[in-house]
């Protein structure tokens, strides 16, 4: 197991349970453009490939042609309009995808400055769930933790208690 630096906690726990469920000789289409993720991922020995900033919602050609046996989703559902179509159109038979959950005590995110960085959709876990089965994928493993910040108040306390990230391990029906 890998055990470096990260620079985040999510990254930390995504790359584990990635490697618990993805082999390296196994090629993954990662959903979105390259990122600091990717860069982990690739480091590692992983061979990926992303999405090249097309909107997701509108033309999935770039899935639907991969031929890549696994695909990757960090962090993008909630971006997206209309996730179940995104869903449907891979052909990869595994799936791993991370969210973030909605919290009852912080509304969605959405960034003043850029448009496009905005959350369509939090989800709780079982809505996730639920979209996932509806799309046909049965999820396999799954995992949630939390975020916490170095801040005062009431919303900073439940940020160590309250899971933040939710991840799925799921597999084409």
């Amino acid at each position: 197991m890998y055990e470096g630096k990260f620079p985040h906690k999510r990254y930390k726990l995504t790359y584990q349970f990635l490697e618990k469920h993805v082999s390296k000789s196994e090629t993954i289409l990662d959903l979105g453009v390259a990122n600091p993720f990717t860069e982990v991922m690739v480091d590692n020995g992983y061979t990926v490939k992303n999405t090249s900033g097309e909107d997701l919602d509108r033309d999935t050609s770039a899935i639907e042609t991969s031929s890549a046996t696994v695909v990757t989703a960090f962090e993008i559902f909630e971006h997206l309009l209309s996730p179940l179509t995104v869903l449907e159109a891979i052909k990869a038979d595994k799936l791993v995808a991370s969210i973030p959950m909605r919290l009852w005590f912080s509304s969605a995110y959405r960034s003043k400055t850029d448009k496009w960085d905005r959350h369509y959709h939090e989800f709780e876990d079982w809505q996730f769930d639920w979209l996932l089965e509806k799309a046909g994928w049965k999820i396999i493993d799954r995992k949630k933790w939390t975020n916490p910040t170095k801040k005062i108040g009431i919303r900073p306390i439940l940020r160590w208690f309250t899971p933040r990230y939710y991840i799925v391990y799921a597999e084409r029906i």
